[in-house]
């Protein structure tokens, strides 16, 4: 059994620092040269001003004439989709890895792309137009010494998510929260560390989908199966060191099911 202290997570869809990053920042400023030049020629083709682009794309011309200048990052991936769209282009074709119709097509297509620069906030950052912070949950002490707790959210720490995440994976904003992951029984899939996004409003058992679970005040993501009579089975993805979990539809109860998870985010190390 393991435990989920709070460890404060930067949002991955943003925020998280990735390997890429990190480690091949020649590659990542490769790529974002590469998208700048391409908006300079569908510009220069069209004979538009930076203007005319934020006219037609609804991204604000001081976030394309900084990003065309080189005094600032790649713009977030949702503005990114709205300058293609504006261009009358997929995000695809605007990065070049996909061709226009009417051209023909490279034989071979990319199997990943690029979505997007990194922007560093803090909590008197705004939000964006298409972010909401979500609370995380956590282990609360009922009485000092006793040993005994609960869990609930945590109104301190957040994390930012895209609306757009949560409405393409049906999660209503209000019942989208976050849980941290400790130890290594979800290993390979869920490491030490690793962040997850659980729907409040999806408590009903559906077999082998994952959940956060509190179980006599601890805190846990499983994956999760109905057995015979009512009962439940937890399972571990490291099944080697942690066995499977039966419990009878009695012993149960004790099982409160906070939410289905429906996203999750590893840092690489």
């Amino acid at each position: 059994m393991f435990m989920a202290p709070i460890v404060y997570e930067s949002e991955c869809t943003s925020i998280y620092e990735s390997e890429f990053h990190n480690k091949n920042s020649l590659t990542y400023d490769a790529h974002m040269a590469d998208l700048r030049d391409r908006i300079r020629d569908e510009l220069k083709k069209r004979k538009w001003t930076p203007t005319d682009l934020a006219n037609k794309s609804g991204v604000p011309q001081p976030t394309i004439q900084r990003f065309l200048s080189g005094t600032h990052g790649e713009p977030r991936g949702y503005n990114i989709k709205k300058i293609a769209s504006g261009l009358g282009l997929t995000e695809a074709q605007l990065r070049g890895f996909e061709q226009p119709q009417g051209v023909a097509e490279k034989p071979t297509a990319p199997t990943a792309f690029l979505h997007g620069g990194f922007d560093a906030w803090d909590d008197g950052t705004p939000l964006g137009e298409d972010e909401v912070e979500l609370p995380f949950f956590r282990e609360v002490e009922l009485s000092a010494g006793s040993g005994a707790s609960h869990v609930e959210e945590n109104h301190g720490r957040k994390l930012r998510f895209s609306k757009l995440t949560l409405k393409r994976q049906g999660v209503d904003i209000a019942n989208a929260a976050c849980v941290t992951v400790s130890g290594n029984s979800m290993e390979p899939v869920l490491p030490d560390g690793a962040t997850v996004g659980i729907d409040t409003g999806s408590t009903l058992v559906k077999d082998g989908d994952m959940y956060a679970i509190e179980i006599n005040g601890h805190l846990r993501v499983k994956v999760l199966y109905r057995t015979t009579g009512g009962g439940i089975r937890i399972r571990s993805f490291n099944s080697d060191e942690y066995p499977d979990e039966p419990y009878s539809a009695y012993e149960s109860k004790s099982i409160r099911i906070i939410g289905r998870v429906f996203w999750y985010s590893v840092l690489l190390k």
